[in-house]
């Protein structure tokens, strides 16, 4: 069982994961679990400007768990160690199977590093992933008061700047739901504050935004519930804090199938709404049941089947024009939270 709690990866990093091929980070700090993936490939001894020893991958492109074994066993083409980096992993059954092999036979010239959000306890890749001694598994929780304090010395002290308590305390109200958000929003105000040695209350107020406050699901939430605004408010949030987009599609991904799934069953059992969110929706934090509860009573089965052709075909428009990446997003989340609001 190789374990790695969340307090503990900067100890790990140092002293351990040399000794690993095979990395499994998740977690509801999506913006953690991108910073220490990066952190790990930074000390794979891979040159991550080499694209013949570099392979991303997006989880929504893998359909078969050969895909994943066939590049962590290929040899490059110049030879040397290569890396194979998957972004966006929830409960897809192909990762876990290619992971669960790979563990039973731990590859020897390659180097595994799955990103994944916010597995639930059984789910089956953490299940792998915290039993097998080959993997290490790296749990990313949101940043308490000791790390923050930690966060925000690093990043000012490297400006050169120092800040006074008052401006500290409002600082450690408005970060922390998200690591990556987090340190943005300290390099933002750390080049707000440029030239002086202290920072204050007011400046902070001045240039800091809620990171704490960012969340993927709540763009979910304003698709759901058709709130156009509250779609945009939270897009821009997300874009603002660099969370990469395709994440709210693999959320809103993932939604609508749980969506299609309690349908079914509404329409099978003619049993209520809340009856069947109570059934089948756990993991659901209890204060979005409501919303999916709503969803369920105004979303007919085709139509859910059709937003979730959206949902794919927009994923994969995503992945082969990166460059209109974030107008595709936003466009079809809209088209979909239109929908509800007429529902």
């Amino acid at each position: 069982m190789s374990e790695v709690k969340s307090h503990e990866f900067d100890g790990f990093l140092n002293r351990g994961a040399s000794n690993y091929r095979l990395f499994l980070l998740y977690g509801p700090d999506r913006g953690l679990v991108s910073e220490r993936a990066a952190q790990l490939a930074a000390g794979c001894g891979v040159a991550l400007d080499d694209p013949f020893a570099l392979v991303k991958l997006d989880a929504s492109e893998l359909q078969q768990a050969g895909r994943v074994l066939d590049e962590v066993n290929a040899i490059g083409l110049f030879g040397g160690e290569k890396l194979v980096w998957i972004r966006g992993a929830a409960s897809e059954k192909a990762i876990a199977e290619a992971l669960q092999i790979l563990a039973d036979t731990p590859p020897t010239g390659s180097t595994l590093i799955i990103e994944a959000g916010d597995l639930k306890k059984g789910a089956a890749l953490r299940k792998i992933g915290e039993t097998s001694r080959a993997v290490a598994s790296i749990a990313c929780y949101s940043d308490d008061a000791r790390s923050l304090q930690a966060l925000i010395d690093k990043e000012l002290a490297e400006a050169g700047l120092r800040i006074g308590p008052a401006a500290r305390e409002r600082l450690l109200e408005a970060l922390g739901g998200d690591r990556m958000a987090s340190r943005n929003e300290l390099r933002k105000l750390a080049l707000y504050c440029r030239g002086k040695d202290m920072i204050d209350e007011e400046d902070v107020l001045a240039i800091v935004g809620d990171a704490s406050a960012i969340s993927v699901d709540d763009a979910v939430d304003a698709v759901l519930k058709g709130d156009v605004d509250a779609l945009l408010h939270a897009m821009k949030k997300i874009t603002s804090s660099k969370t990469p987009p395709f994440l709210v599609l693999q959320a809103c991904l993932r939604q609508f199938q749980q969506l299609d799934v309690m349908r079914a069953e509404m329409d099978t059992s003619r049993q209520p709404a809340n009856q069947v969110v109570a059934s089948l929706g756990r993991g659901l934090h209890f204060r979005r049941k409501p919303i999916v509860e709503a969803a369920l009573k105004h979303w007919t089965a085709p139509a859910i089947r059709r937003e979730l052709s959206r949902l794919q075909a927009t994923i994969y428009q995503s992945r082969a024009r990166q460059s209109l990446e974030d107008s595709l997003v936003l466009q079809n989340l809209l088209a979909i939270a239109i929908q509800s609001a007429r529902r």
